[in-house]
């Protein structure tokens, strides 16, 4: 990965609490794992940027090199990495992501997050 990719994918990290690589958009994703998470987030009422990989080569490629993750979607809170779609599922039914947009001071919604494993269980 070159440097101005790097520095690219960076910024948009470091400018968005939440960032959301994934095929398509929020309102628009372009396959079954980027709708999943994608829809999570929106249901849980998370203000989160969406990056359309499949609008630049380069970062599609770029941020699987940037994370070491061979795959997409992929979520990061706070700068951080969190993980693809059967990683943010699975956060998602156990708690455990609620529990990490408590520790980063994110909002969301609980009784949305309450009511998916409701739902789900």
């Amino acid at each position: 990965m070159n440097d101005a990719v790097k520095s690219k994918i960076e910024t948009l990290i470091n400018e968005h609490e939440v960032v959301l690589f994934m095929k398509g958009t929020s309102k628009m994703p372009q396959c079954g794992f980027s709708s999943r998470v994608a829809g999570i987030l929106n249901y849980l009422q998370i203000n989160f940027k969406d990056i359309n990989v499949l609008e630049d080569d380069e970062i599609r490629q770029g941020i699987k090199d940037f994370s070491d993750w061979p795959t997409i979607p992929q979520l990061y809170v706070k700068k951080a990495f969190i993980g693809g779609a059967d990683i943010i599922t699975e956060m998602t039914m156990s708690g455990e992501l609620d529990q990490l947009f408590t520790e980063k001071s994110v909002s969301f919604s609980q009784e949305a997050a309450a009511k998916i494993r409701e739902e789900n269980s």
